[in-house]
C-alpha cells in the first residue's frame, strides 16, 4: 500500500490527489491521509505530499469543467471540514480522492453525490454537513465590535475553516463597512474594505493590542446590550440547561452578551 500524507489544507488535498492519479501506482494500491500518522502501517510506503499551486489548479479546472461547481463546492466543504480521520471513519483526504475517481469513472459528478451508499460518498456528506452546521452557528453567534479606527472587528474559534463562507455573507449583508474577523482555531483573517471584495491572509502580522482597543462608543453600546439582555430575562423561567444547548458554552468567548460567563 501507497500512502501519500496530505497537508491538512486545499492545496495540500488536491495536490495529494493529483500525485496520487500521476503515480501509476494503481488506484487500489493508494490511500490517502493528512497529517504525520499516529501508527505507521507494515509493509506501506508513506509518500510526503509537498502542496502546489499548480496541481491544486489543475485538479480545480478538471472538477469544475468535467462535473460542475456544485460538486466542486461539495468536495470544497468536505476539505474545509475540521475532521480528519478515527477508528471507524475514513480520513478525508481519502473520502475526496476515491470521490473523485468515481465521478471519473462514470463520468456524473451529480450521481456520484447521490451514492451515499459509497463509504466515500457518504463520508463527504457527512463532512459537508458538518461545515455548514458550523458556518451556520458562527452566522448566529459572530459579534463584531467598533475600534478606535472605526473597523468592525470580530473574532471566531470555529472546529471547520468555515472564514471564506462567514466573510462572504458580511460582505454580501455590510458592503458599505470596513470589517475584519479573526479566525483564531486556523490563524487566518477575513479583511474587508468598504465595496470591496474580501481578502483572507494569515493571521501572523495582526497587532493583537489594536484589536483590542474598542472605541468610546463601542463601550457604551455594550453597557447597553449587556443592560438589555439582563432585562428581558425572567428570572423564573431561567433554564441553564437549555441556553447551553441553544448556544454551546464554546461560542460564549466571542458573544459580547455572554463574554463575563465564559
Amino acid at each position: 500500500m501507497y500512502v501519500f500524507v496530505c497537508e491538512d489544507s486545499l492545496e495540500g488535498i488536491f495536490t495529494g490527489v493529483y500525485d496520487a492519479c500521476a503515480s501509476r501506482l494503481g488506484h487500489r494500491n493508494i490511500r490517502l491521509t493528512t497529517g504525520e500518522p499516529e501508527n505507521y502501517e507494515l509493509f506501506s510506503e508513506y509518500i510526503p505530499v509537498t502542496p502546489s499551486a499548480d496541481k491544486t489548479g489543475k485538479v480545480i479546472r478538471t472538477i469544475t469543467s468535467r462535473f460542475g461547481m456544485q460538486f466542486y463546492e461539495s468536495i470544497y466543504q468536505a476539505v474545509m471540514s475540521g475532521e480528519t480521520h478515527s477508528d471507524k471513519k475514513m480520513d478525508k483526504a481519502d473520502a475526496v480522492y476515491e470521490t473523485i475517481l468515481l465521478a471519473l469513472s462514470c463520468g456524473d459528478g451529480q450521481k456520484v453525490l447521490l451514492s451515499l451508499g459509497e463509504p466515500c460518498v457518504y463520508r463527504i456528506f457527512e463532512l459537508c454537513r458538518a461545515t455548514n452546521h458550523e458556518a451556520h452557528r458562527h452566522l448566529e453567534f459572530l459579534r463584531f465590535s467598533e475600534l478606535e479606527n472605526g473597523v468592525l472587528f470580530a473574532s471566531i474559534h470555529p472546529k471547520d475553516n468555515v472564514l471564506p463562507y462567514i466573510a462572504e455573507h458580511f460582505t454580501d449583508r455590510l458592503p458599505s463597512e470596513n470589517f475584519m474577523i479573526y479566525d483564531e482555531t486556523h490563524q487566518t483573517v477575513a479583511v474587508h474594505k468598504a465595496y470591496k471584495s474580501y481578502l483572507l491572509a494569515d493571521a501572523d502580522d495582526l497587532d493583537l493590542d489594536k484589536i483590542k482597543r474598542y472605541s468610546e462608543n463601542e463601550q457604551e453600546y455594550r453597557k447597553l446590550w449587556l443592560t438589555f439582555f439582563d432585562h428581558i430575562a425572567i428570572d423564573p423561567r431561567r433554564n441553564p440547561k437549555l441556553q447551553i444547548q441553544m448556544m454551546p458554552r464554546r461560542y460564549w468567548s466571542d458573544m459580547t452578551e455572554l463574554i463575563r460567563f465564559a
